[in-house]
């Protein structure tokens, strides 16, 4: 079971993270522009100071999948929104539809 302050650190960057999605999507639009002029080489500078001075939590590559029941950060199956280790038991209990034990 995770620390709850480490579920909450989680929640904090995924919230983060959208709040500033489309602010840090206008600067790298910029930034990955191919105008060479004078001007536009001023503007992507301007655009990667004012990248930078953008919470690092802000970024979406900070938010780390979790188990939905757990709080559990490794293992985490996608498809299910939850742990290999919770699948587990939820499939031995029967819990999850379709999912027969083969050799686990």
């Amino acid at each position: 079971m995770a620390k709850e302050s480490m579920k909450a650190r989680e929640r904090k960057r995924i919230k983060m993270a959208a709040q500033y999605a489309e602010k840090r999507a206008e600067l790298t639009k910029i930034l990955k522009s191919t105008d060479d002029s004078e001007e536009m080489q001023e503007a992507k500078w301007d655009a990667m100071m004012a990248l930078q001075k953008l919470p690092a939590n802000s970024a979406k590559v900070r938010v780390h999948n979790r188990c939905g029941l757990t709080g559990r950060p490794r293992g985490y199956m996608r498809q299910f929104g939850i742990s290999r280790v919770t699948f587990r038991e939820m499939a031995l209990n029967g819990k999850i539809p379709g999912v027969k034990k083969a050799s686990w």
